[in-house]
């Protein structure tokens, strides 16, 4: 069977510069997609020179439609939206925690992506063709403490995904999400520095018995933006080694 092939794909990936963006820009490019990066930071370190990129704050309507014009001006089309743009919730319970931080982390990780998938539809509207990947998280598909803004953000993604692929898909549009894991990202070894996050308990929760590497939540995007996914729309795909499978009681326990 032939390899996921991209050559000739137009891509626009939010948050770009770093972590799982950083790895959906190197992969796709590497199956011969032209990509452009729009990130709150300007320039991503993490960045190929080959990446077209812009500067874009995904809460505000007028940097995404912005991003979205430089691209399709860059490139001629944009043919896969790829949203991966957000931020981790403070881990603040629930009775100490801000209206503001709240409102922040519902801005970026849930309108920030309704609003790229608002101007990106608009011009995959009118060529009637495109591929939209959302991300969410196993935080938006179960309950965890002191997560709620996040969990609430992460599930609402996946609600808009299935609501736009029901309006869209009649206009040749598919729009897919993922739901990963604990991944090794900047963001998540950060936090396992801050002793957020217990890697130990992770291992153990995971029938995988691992963390997740962006790498394979980009091989993710890369199915869902081909031809392999032609017939696949308004799905959550979860990429989390099982994390979400399992509905035992503590620990997976098994050698």
């Amino acid at each position: 069977m032939p390899s996921i092939d991209l050559a000739g794909k137009k891509v626009l990936v939010t948050g770009g510069a770093s972590g799982i963006g950083a790895a959906v820009v190197d992969l796709f490019l590497e199956l011969g997609a032209q990509v452009s990066s729009a990130d709150l930071q300007p320039h991503g370190a993490m960045e190929p020179d080959t990446v077209i990129r812009f500067q874009a704050d995904v809460c505000v309507e007028q940097d995404c439609l912005r991003a979205t014009a430089g691209a399709i001006d860059a490139m001629g089309a944009i043919d896969v939206l790829v949203n991966c743009a957000g931020i981790p919730d403070t881990y603040t319970p629930t009775l100490e925690q801000s209206t503001q931080s709240w409102q922040r982390i519902v801005d970026v990780d849930l309108t920030g992506t309704y609003l790229m998938c608002k101007a990106v539809g608009a011009h995959m509207a009118q060529r009637r063709s495109g591929s939209m990947i959302n991300i969410s998280s196993i935080v938006g598909l179960g309950g965890f403490p002191r997560r709620n803004a996040y969990g609430a953000s992460k599930a609402g993604v996946i609600m808009l995904t299935k609501s736009l692929a029901s309006e869209w898909g009649s206009l040749g549009i598919r729009v897919n999400c993922i739901a990963p894991g604990y991944i090794r990202t900047p963001l998540v070894e950060t936090l396992i520095r801050e002793n957020k996050v217990d890697t130990g308990q992770i291992e153990r929760r995971t029938p995988l018995a691992r963390l997740g590497h962006p790498r394979e939540i980009a091989h993710a995007a890369a199915y869902l933006s081909s031809e392999w996914a032609s017939f696949i729309t308004g799905a959550t795909l979860p990429v989390d080694g099982g994390w979400s499978a399992f509905g035992g009681a503590g620990d997976i326990g098994i050698a």
